[in-house]
């Protein structure tokens, strides 16, 4: 069993120094209770915005990555954060970083789906590869906010042998019952866990939290309310394997098939 901490916090309220105060306070509690990771929401130390300035965007070792990697290892516990990460011809990446319990970068996911109707599209670089990594013997992956809305993405983890898909999120109030079904639905589809993290609010906010988290057969088995909050659950590796065997629709794919219907579109 691994005991994960959902983050529920408010992106962008304060300054950046006391979200990672806030931040590095949560951590410590959650080790303090028994929890190998922590997962913060999409951008948390900033808030997200969909328009960034051309160049804007630090490395995976940079200031906020390091902040990061500090909080982990002060508190012994693995971190999930998110950075505005440089990228090509001046248009940075959307990238969540794992750093483990000592500090050392684990993981970088760049957000493959970019959110183009707010222009999310036309300011950041997509992401072209999935990302995978270990902590306390659970098999965890990375999609951010709008990826959920692309099963495609979670069944090519779910092939990878992931057993634990963690969504930080900035998804807003306004689509938040899609929200509430797409996290169960993709973790019944593909027989795993899936913890999403979304950004805490307040009244008139655009985002209002509801993070939550679904075992294998899509029942949820934590959730958040609005305001900012911290969850912590347990990821049993076994029952997933359990899941996948009992309901084998991963190895029941007909991919031979699947890749013919799609070549006559």
């Amino acid at each position: 069993m691994t005991k994960i901490t959902l983050a529920q916090v408010a992106g962008g309220r304060g300054s950046p120094a006391e979200r990672l105060e806030a931040a590095g306070r949560m951590a410590g509690e959650a080790a303090a209770a028994g929890a190998s990771l922590i997962c913060f929401p999409e951008q948390f130390v900033t808030g997200w915005s969909p328009k960034v300035p051309p160049g804007s965007g630090e490395s995976l070792d940079g200031p906020l990555a390091a902040a990061f990697a500090r909080i982990a290892r002060e508190n012994g516990i693995a971190v999930t954060g998110s950075i505005v990460e440089a990228g090509p011809e001046n248009r940075p990446k959307n990238t969540a970083v794992v750093l483990d319990e000592d500090g050392e970068l684990l993981a970088g996911y760049a957000k493959v789906h970019l959110f183009s109707p707010e222009g999310e599209d036309r300011y950041y670089t997509a992401g072209d590869r999935i990302t995978t990594f270990s902590v306390d013997g659970t098999k965890f992956g990375i999609a951010v906010c709008y990826d959920l809305r692309f099963p495609e993405l979670f069944r090519i983890y779910a092939l990878a042998g992931v057993e634990c898909m963690l969504v930080p999120a900035a998804w807003p109030c306004s689509r938040l019952s899609h929200w509430e079904t797409l996290l169960p639905a993709r973790a019944l589809e593909n027989r795993y866990y899936v913890a999403g993290v979304n950004t805490a609010g307040r009244p008139g906010a655009p985002c209002c939290g509801g993070s939550l988290a679904a075992d294998p057969d899509g029942t949820v088995i934590g959730r958040c309310g609005a305001g900012e909050e911290a969850i912590s659950i347990e990821v049993d590796p076994a029952a997933v394997h359990e899941a996948q065997s009992a309901l084998p629709s991963l190895s029941d794919r007909r991919s031979d098939l699947y890749h013919r219907l799609l070549s006559k579109f």
